[in-house]
């Protein structure tokens, strides 16, 4: 897994690089030639590029306020990267076809300088409207009210209120404050049970300590208790720390494990799939539930939404899912609607209800233009 990791790392920074390039190639071609204004666009991008990687890097070393605002400024500055290549890439294409065809009005040709200045500053405040607009959406949390009818008897329960969200990736960018707002809506829902599919924790677990966001955590309050498995995540920055911190503070870890709740549902959590690279793979479906009787309500912790046609097959009432972010920033939902059945919302299959969370949090840049961060209110009614 590390040799892979680190593969897939060099690769993401070549092309972070090259992107990089890219925008710093256009910027230039807008600055005229003698300007000193043209060393500092170089090198403004290549600070903003670097600041993110730069921040994590002094983060595990020392926290400081210098480690925060770097990793703020770079998260950022990913998300103004996105949208500045796509709008470059559209001006290119333009640029090309007129070359075939001829198409622009011919005052662009005569000034093409200034012509390129105007297009910066509109590809600019194009760019910094956009991301605003998604930074702001990342502040409101939406909750989602969600019906839905089990066909099992549960006990003396006639229903069950589940509150559930996944991917909150605590850590620098998202990080206490955005954990009360999670916190306060959860708790005013007043829930029967709290469920989190996955990635509570973004990778080190350095600034959840040291920002004390497990006393937070600990305000957390359902009637039966909350309930977590692991995401991707807390394998990234060590899994073993962020069990045990989510246990002391009030969050009971499912790992590969079945609780029966006041003798009338189970609750199943499953190890995260990225448990299967560590050389010590976590439980199929079908060994996890061997003993839980059918008869009973069955609900489904598992982080990332593959191969949902086994939570109909193993009898599980309610599956939870999240890791998608459906794409957290436009166009990238377009992706990830390729990459999974459901990247976001509601899909039954047979007698199993399968949600899947765009999250509450959000990792890399705090931003989100593409999905609002959302709570699942969930009223299971039994017959």
């Amino acid at each position: 897994m590390k040799y892979g990791f680190l593969i897939f790392f060099s690769l993401v920074i070549s092309l972070y690089s090259a992107v990089n390039y890219y925008i710093i190639s256009k910027g230039l071609s807008v600055i005229p030639a003698q300007s000193p204004w043209r060393t500092v666009w170089i090198w403004g991008v290549i600070v903003l590029a670097a600041a993110f990687i730069a921040g994590r890097f002094l983060e595990r070393a020392f926290m400081s306020p210098v480690s925060t605002i770097l990793i703020w400024v770079g998260a950022v500055w990913m998300a103004i990267v996105v949208y500045l290549l796509l709008m470059l890439l559209v001006v290119d294409l333009v640029g090309l076809l007129d070359r075939w065809f001829g198409f622009l009005p011919a005052f662009i040709h005569h000034h093409p300088l200034k012509t390129k200045q105007t297009l910066a500053v509109a590809i600019s405040s194009v760019t910094f409207l956009l991301v605003l607009g998604g930074f702001i959406n990342t502040r409101f949390i939406k909750v989602r009210n969600i019906n839905l009818a089990v066909h099992k008897k549960a006990g003396k329960l006639k229903s069950l209120h589940v509150v559930a969200f996944s991917d909150v990736h605590l850590g620098t960018v998202m990080g206490e404050r955005h954990l009360n707002r999670i916190v306060q809506t959860a708790n005013a829902l007043q829930p029967d049970v709290i469920l989190i599919p996955g990635d509570i924790i973004d990778e080190d677990i350095g600034p959840v300590v040291n920002s004390h966001m497990g006393s937070v955590l600990k305000t957390l309050k359902a009637k039966y208790g909350v309930y977590a498995v692991t995401g991707n995540h807390e394998y990234i920055g060590g899994v073993n720390n962020a069990k045990k911190f989510l246990s002391e503070h009030g969050v009971q870890m499912l790992n590969d494990t079945v609780v029966e709740v006041d003798h009338s549902f189970y609750v199943a959590g499953r190890e995260d799939r990225t448990k299967n690279r560590m050389g010590n793979g976590r439980k199929d479906l079908a060994s996890l539930l061997a003993e839980v009787p059918r008869d009973k309500p069955v609900i489904l912790l598992d982080h990332q939404p593959y191969h949902l046609e086994e939570a109909r097959q193993q009898g599980v009432d309610l599956q939870l899912s999240g890791h998608t972010h459906h794409g957290q920033i436009w166009p990238f939902n377009f992706i990830t609607k390729q990459i999974f059945e459901l990247s976001r919302g509601y899909l039954k299959k047979g007698d199993t209800h399968i949600y899947v969370s765009s999250g509450v949090g959000g990792w890399g840049p705090p931003v989100r233009t593409v999905s609002r961060p959302e709570i699942l209110n969930i009223h299971l009614n039994f017959d």
